[in-house]
């Protein structure tokens, strides 16, 4: 389990730019996990890149549950994308 473990693969390197999503109420994956994978990657990446962790206070495992809640969602991906790429309009 070990050699496919996010938190225990994490080393001293460049990391991609990454948005990071938990869910508070994921019985899957506790929210505190991807706090501590996100902590670790801070403070062992070598690089500038953007490294965001977001928490949906209202979410599980898929996601938020709401009728219209995904395309907040959608729209948080598209708003990391555009903001990578300079996009403005």
């Amino acid at each position: 389990m070990k050699s496919y473990s996010p938190y225990d693969n994490v080393e001293a390197k460049e990391y991609p730019n990454m948005l990071i999503i938990a869910g508070l109420n994921d019985t899957r994956v506790s929210y505190w996990e991807a706090a501590k994978w996100t902590a670790k990657l801070r403070a062992l990446k070598t690089d500038k890149n953007i490294l965001l962790l977001k928490t949906e206070m209202g979410a599980g495992h898929m996601g938020a549950s709401g009728r219209y809640d995904y395309l907040k969602d959608i729209a948080l991906l598209y708003a990391f994308i555009f903001d990578l790429f300079g996009i403005e309009k």
